[in-house]
């Protein structure tokens, strides 16, 4: 697994505990231990956390961005780990530096958490979200529109029969 594809995974982690926990429990000390416990000894911790912090400053407009796109799922009832998978993806897409993280990438990113951690919808939710702000996000520089990366179908992996 990739670095940054395992920093991603530890802090949905983190997130869905302290969401779970409706945010009563100190976030930073949740990403400290799960980050020594799951990601010990990665070679960038500093990126795990920029998108904590960034998400922290940036939590309630991200939050009205999943209601402004999703009008038909009111926040509380977007499952946790769909809700935190979306709040990786939107800091990335919106607040992050797209040299560090192409919009595509950050999209492409949040699909693949949300097939291997999400529910069977997970997926074409995180797209459906993320691809509609990638499209506002094109739109307002007066950039074309293009489709965001469609979900890649999930492969069963086949083990050889002896």
């Amino acid at each position: 697994m990739a670095t940054r594809h395992l920093v991603r995974t530890v802090i949905l982690q983190s997130l869905y505990e302290w969401d779970f926990y409706h945010r009563q429990h100190d976030l930073v000390a949740i990403l400290e231990r799960d980050l020594q416990e799951f990601a010990s000894g990665i070679d960038e911790p500093d990126f795990a956390w920029r998108i904590l912090k960034g998400i922290t400053e940036h939590l309630k407009e991200i939050d009205e961005t999943i209601v402004r796109v999703a009008p038909e799922w009111p926040l509380e009832k977007v499952a946790i780990i769909d809700r935190n998978i979306l709040r990786i993806g939107l800091y990335e897409l919106l607040y992050a530096d797209p040299e560090e993280v192409p919009p595509k990438v950050a999209i492409n990113e949040a699909i693949e958490v949300a097939k291997n951690y999400g529910g069977p919808s997970s997926a074409r939710f995180v797209n459906g979200v993320l691809g509609t702000v990638y499209r506002e996000l094109q739109a307002k520089r007066g950039l074309p529109v293009e489709a965001a990366p469609a979900p890649k179908p999930k492969r069963d992996k086949k083990v050889p029969h002896p």
